[in-house]
């Protein structure tokens, strides 16, 4: 038997055992020269982003997405307002100082005088019963733009908005700090158009921004900058 076995040979089964171990040894130094160790980070190629990156982009770039383009209008909103509270307070200022007790002042003959009266009512002189009402509105309107503010990216919206704030603060002012008392004091008109009420300087920025507000909604213009059609 041992004969039989030495003429016809034997697997050199040892050789062939530790082959494969070698290979595997030798695959695995290979992915061990070309990959990290295990807890590193995978080098990156110039210009290629990793995952994380990828992702965090794709997010930022979802939220941009779902956000009004562009910044919001506060700023605006507020210049705006201050530039026509100031010209209202000032004008009203100097027609006290200068015009109330004396004679109106004619600018175009007959058509366009300055003439100082004292306004217990709304706009235009309207509803002079109900002045404690008209205060309790504007100090509502101020309110309800000031929340209006923060979802505001229409510039259109934001000058028309700030329009209505100046105006609306210049007459509560008068109401508020001018006589008889506070909340019922009385509002300084003196613009006085011939055949039309006298008003303010804060009664035509009021106008105005109630125009083109009526003007936005036509066209669809909402005040986070979005456009719609009905």
């Amino acid at each position: 038997m041992a004969e039989a076995e030495r003429i016809i040979g034997t697997p050199d089964i040892p050789e062939a055992a530790g082959a494969e171990p070698e290979q595997s040894g030798s695959a695995s130094d290979e992915k061990a020269a070309g990959a990290p160790a295990s807890g590193g980070s995978t080098p990156e190629k110039p210009g290629e982003a990793t995952p994380e990156a990828s992702g965090d982009a794709a997010g930022e770039s979802g939220d941009s997405g779902d956000r009004p383009k562009g910044k919001r209008k506060i700023a605006v909103l507020f210049a705006v307002a201050a530039f026509a509270y100031a010209l209202d307070l000032v004008s009203k200022m100097i027609v006290v100082a200068k015009l109330e007790h004396h004679e109106p002042i004619d600018l175009i003959g007959d058509w366009l005088r300055l003439s100082a009266i004292r306004n217990a009512g709304a706009a235009f002189g309207f509803g002079e019963a109900f002045t404690v009402i008209f205060t309790c509105i504007a100090a509502a309107v101020i309110v309800v733009i000031a929340r209006l503010a923060r979802k505001l990216y229409s510039l259109p919206w934001a000058i028309a908005l700030g329009l209505l704030l100046g105006g609306a603060l210049g007459n509560l002012t008068d109401r508020l700090f001018r006589s008889p008392g506070v909340f019922e004091g009385a509002v300084v008109d003196f613009i006085a158009p011939k055949g039309f009420a006298v008003f303010n300087l804060a009664d035509s920025a009021i106008v105005c921004g109630g125009i083109l507000i009526v003007l936005l909604s036509f066209r669809g213009l909402d005040p986070d900058g979005t456009v719609h059609k009905d």
